[in-house]
């Protein structure tokens, strides 16, 4: 059984305003046209995702969930809402 939690909107981060080092649990993923890739990619909800580095010019960023690396769009990143 999934217990809702209570978030307000302000109070919502995004996996694009990680900084390098951190990590957090996906609590949603935006509905967008990418909602169903980014899922098949692992980044379900109650994942821990760790965010690894940016690339130079600040886009893509590189995560790591479950063991794996993935390389993600700040656009897409900004879809995954973390607690």
């Amino acid at each position: 059984m999934r217990t809702q939690l209570n978030h307000s909107a302000k109070d919502m981060k995004t996996l694009d305003q990680l900084k390098p080092g951190e990590s957090a649990v996906i609590y949603n993923i935006k509905s967008s046209d990418l909602t169903i890739k980014l899922l098949e990619m692992g980044l379900l909800p109650g994942k821990r995702v760790h965010y690894n580095f940016k690339a130079p010019f600040g886009d893509p960023i590189s995560v790591q969930i479950a063991g794996c690396s993935l390389s993600l769009r700040l656009d897409e990143a900004h879809l995954i809402e973390l607690t």
